[in-house]
């Protein structure tokens, strides 16, 4: 009886990564506690938690999300719009599985493929 999912991912400057995730991805924190070290972002239903590395090589992160939306085109729009890096192999796209999609790479390399099915 599962009911949500709220992936955890490195992250190795937790001022760095909330700049991003709410000035640049349009994301607010969640919670009414700084924790240190810990980082909690909120979108729509969707959750995700950073933990911090500070160590991590961001050119051996393997961290990803796959995230489901129901409008891809006007979220891809309104990154474009704010001059938000889309990943050079990722600009949206039809995939031959059903689904439309794009990725970004956040500060740390974590690798964000949002959805849609066709």
């Amino acid at each position: 009886m599962l009911t949500d999912i709220n992936p955890k991912l490195p992250m190795r400057n937790k001022t760095a990564t909330r700049e991003y995730y709410v000035n640049t991805l349009g994301f607010h924190e969640f919670g009414n506690a700084d924790f240190d070290g810990y980082l909690m972002v909120q979108k729509d239903h969707i959750q995700i938690h950073f933990f911090e590395f500070k160590e991590l090589d961001p050119k051996e992160n393997y961290g990803q999300v796959y995230i489901r939306t129901d409008n891809i085109d006007k979220l891809y729009q309104s990154l474009l719009d704010n001059k938000t890096s889309i990943h050079p192999n990722g600009h949206l796209q039809i995939k031959p599985w059903g689904q439309k999609e794009f990725s970004l790479l956040d500060p740390d390399n974590n690798l964000l493929t949002f959805g849609q099915a066709l």
